[in-house]
């Protein structure tokens, strides 16, 4: 993996905190070129500053990606600082926790903004310099983006439009070397958890689930490179992952059930 990852020039945004900070320090520590966007510059320059210290080769950027002229400065930056783009990995991500009954219709709109703008706002600048590096372009997804999970209506709604949009993204190229991967990641100790909005747009501030039982993002990670090593097109990650994609096959009918009897069972969960 070291080998493969060695030189490759890797931008990730979300890259300040949780899954998008463990994917830049250990894909820095294979020998890969990182290059960082997220809205907290401050953030950013820590994440920058470990990778510098452990020897990485590493450029930031503050950039809220539902801001199409900020993802733009962000590939731009990549391009100033290393002159090629191999790998474009869309990991900004929000979530939410709420029965769409009571949602104030803003959040599905922040979700969408942040969750499926943003994968598209990164994309259109990063594609011509994937095209020409034949290189990936990456969705980092959920479980909740191959099956709907109650209580995240705006979540599983964004993930789905993320989905459908790599795939085109992948038909489109077929002739052009792109590969394009959805990866999706189980539940996982991460920040976004904390940021889930509630109803109201306000953050839940707490996790419902037992982070100890959760996959950590240096295990995400590791799974997302071997993915783009493979070039696989659907990188699913745990039992819960591939045991949704094969039964929805099956029995969908199932899945509604056993996803609703997991999701009534959190602490203070809105399903009654």
């Amino acid at each position: 993996m070291k080998r493969f990852l060695n030189d490759k020039v890797i931008v990730i945004t979300g890259a300040s905190s949780g899954i998008g900070e463990a994917m830049a320090r250990e894909y820095a520590k294979m020998g890969a070129r990182v290059v960082l966007g997220a809205r907290r510059e401050e953030e950013l320059r820590r994440v920058a500053e470990a990778i510098t210290a452990e020897g990485g080769n590493v450029a930031y950027c503050a950039c809220d990606v539902v801001k199409a002229e900020e993802c733009k400065a962000l590939i731009d930056k990549a391009i100033d600082s290393f002159g090629r783009i191999d790998v474009m990995i869309c990991n900004a991500g929000l979530s939410m926790r709420a029965l769409f009954d009571d949602c104030d219709l803003s959040v599905l709109h922040r979700l969408m903004d942040v969750n499926f703008w943003g994968t598209v706002n990164c994309t259109k600048y990063a594609l011509p310099w994937l095209q020409q590096s034949r290189g990936s372009l990456v969705g980092i997804s959920s479980v909740a983006g191959i099956h709907g999970l109650p209580g995240r209506t705006g979540y599983s709604a964004s993930k789905y439009a993320m989905t459908g949009f790599l795939d085109t993204i992948r038909v489109e190229n077929l002739k052009k070397g792109l590969h394009v991967m959805t990866a999706c990641p189980g539940f996982t100790a991460s920040n976004v958890r904390f940021s889930a909005l509630t109803a109201d747009g306000s953050q839940q501030g707490e996790t419902p689930r037992n982070e100890a039982k959760m996959m950590t993002p240096e295990q995400v990670a590791h799974i997302v490179a071997r993915g783009l090593k493979r070039r696989k097109r659907l990188c699913l990650m745990e039992w819960e992952g591939r045991g949704t994609h094969l039964l929805k096959k099956i029995c969908p009918g199932l899945v509604d059930r056993l996803f609703y009897a997991a999701m009534a069972k959190e602490p203070d969960s809105p399903l009654k």
